[in-house]
């Protein structure tokens, strides 16, 4: 109890106002202290697999059926496509002028997106098409069939038939979506498992040496009985951890997988990091944010963090805007433990410090070293 309070202490006070402060920060810590552990996130919720990813399919088309909103004959690429698709439909165009009006029709950009869980010949899924010429608007038109190609397969055949009518779903008329609209043509199955090894990847916001061993630790310890306690998982970077395949699971490979998956990981730990939005006020930290002894003054407030400096000359109490002093915390062993900034936020919002200026000083104190995390601003 001694050592929460000497963690918050004032210098200096206008009223009452600022003791009530104090005493709802320390309840607040106290809260923090005597509160259970929070069960860690599961190896699903901060990796993936190898291989297990989204597949782009891609094309062009041209939507018909426009109510004079369409790409008039002006512009050739479209004149081009009507063209070519009349010469596959067994009716050549022997001259541009024959294609002459063609309000009524649009070339447009198509984007399908194959699930990472995969997905096989025959199903459908949603495709979206977007105006690529001078067209003001697609409703109410219908997208001619068209092919779809896909950069992960490594030939010039159509993967995917995209047609259907037309959907808008907002004030953008010159994109729409197609439900259901592109039909696969060839399977999208991830291979994940590669001579009885898959390896999962770590995500860049749960990144670290820490955090790859951790994985491949609790691996081992929970899947021991089956392994004949020889390790099955090893980090190989901070971000791959690769793991084997028991052979009593040889044959039942994604139950292993799904075990693996849904093991906690209790001792993970989150990159040091601030995101403040300027705009909303927003301030979120993630990670275990320390602040260095400083003294700073902003506006008619100042706040030291840390012991105050024995060598330093006492000030006078009416030279010094009213403030709040954190003193430091030592552990039985005489070191001292550094400030988070949750408490430093906290404090500043008891004060009613404008949101602004926390935010103007969290920048400062990243500036000057004394705030040990990424700070990141978004608008």
């Amino acid at each position: 109890m001694n050592s929460l309070l000497r963690r918050w202490r004032r210098t200096t006070s206008r009223n009452l106002s600022v003791v009530s402060c104090q005493l709802s920060l320390l309840s607040l810590l106290l809260a923090c202290a005597i509160s259970p552990a929070l069960a860690g996130p599961r190896i699903e919720n901060i990796c993936s697999v190898l291989g297990q990813e989204q597949h782009k399919l891609v094309g062009m088309g041209l939507v018909t059926g426009l109510k004079g909103t369409g790409d008039g004959d002006k512009y050739l690429p479209t004149i081009r496509a009507m063209g070519g698709f009349l010469r596959l439909n067994a009716n050549p165009v022997n001259d541009a002028a024959e294609l002459k009006g063609g309000k009524n029709i649009a070339l447009v950009m198509i984007e399908a997106t194959v699930p990472k869980g995969g997905i096989y010949r025959g199903q459908t899924i949603d495709c979206f098409v977007t105006s690529f010429g001078p067209a003001t608007s697609l409703a109410g038109g219908r997208l001619m069939p068209s092919p779809l190609s896909s950069e992960q397969v490594k030939s010039e055949r159509a993967v995917a038939l995209a047609s259907g009518p037309i959907s808008i779903e907002d004030k953008q008329s010159t994109s729409g979506k197609i439900n259901s609209g592109a039909r696969l043509m060839a399977d999208f199955i991830p291979q994940i498992i590669n001579d009885d090894a898959f390896r999962l990847l770590i995500d860049p916001d749960h990144s670290s040496f820490h955090n790859a061993s951790e994985v491949a630790s609790k691996i081992n310890a929970d899947l021991s009985a089956e392994t004949d306690g020889r390790d099955t998982a090893n980090a190989l970077s901070a971000t791959v951890v690769e793991v084997r395949i028991p052979e009593v699971y040889r044959r039942k490979q994604m139950q292993f997988l799904a075990t693996v998956m849904s093991l906690p990981i209790d001792n993970a730990r989150t990159e040091a990091r601030i995101v403040v939005n300027s705009k909303t006020g927003v301030i979120v930290a993630t990670g275990d944010v320390d602040i260095s002894p400083v003294v700073f003054s902003h506006k008619n407030l100042s706040v030291r963090i840390g012991p105050p400096d024995p060598a330093a000359p006492p000030v006078p109490e009416e030279a010094t805007p009213p403030g709040i002093g954190f003193a430091a915390i030592e552990d039985p062993q005489g070191r001292v433990s550094p400030m988070k900034i949750q408490q430093l936020v906290e404090a500043l919002n008891q004060l009613k410090v404008p949101t602004a200026d926390v935010i103007d000083i969290l920048r400062h104190l990243k500036k000057s070293g004394r705030l040990h995390a990424d700070l990141i601003t978004t608008e």
